[in-house]
């Protein structure tokens, strides 16, 4: 009798593990197909994967965005230039005037700079 329960037994085992191997091979083999897919799609260029979206991006692009970056930074520029001329006149008045203060004079520095001069 023990030898009819192992050979079911033996026969069961090879049976489950044949049906496991034939499941997991088809499995990588499904996994590597799709893993190759899936770098050809991502390594297509954007020309290439939509044209129509690409052409609209890159015409906004270079009709919209550029001018108003352009806009912005001669803005700042601008700015940055006022700013620059009117520290640089703020300095030069300052210098000037506590060169034209006489000795014998009664005005002195502190009421030229909060404007009681009289």
């Amino acid at each position: 009798m023990d030898f009819l329960t192992d050979w079911i037994t033996d026969w069961l085992k090879g049976l489950l593990i044949d049906g496991i191997m034939g499941n997991l091979e088809g499995l990588f083999d499904t996994v590597n197909t799709q893993v190759g897919e899936i770098a050809v799609q991502v390594g297509t260029t954007p020309a290439a994967w939509n044209a129509g979206v690409f052409s609209l991006i890159r015409q906004l692009s270079e009709t919209v965005i550029l001018p108003i970056a352009g806009l912005i930074l001669t803005f700042v520029a601008t700015y940055e230039l006022i700013q620059m001329l009117i520290d640089r006149n703020n300095l030069h008045d300052d210098v000037c005037c506590k060169r034209c203060i006489s000795s014998t004079s009664n005005t002195t520095y502190s009421q030229l700079i909060c404007g009681k001069m009289k």
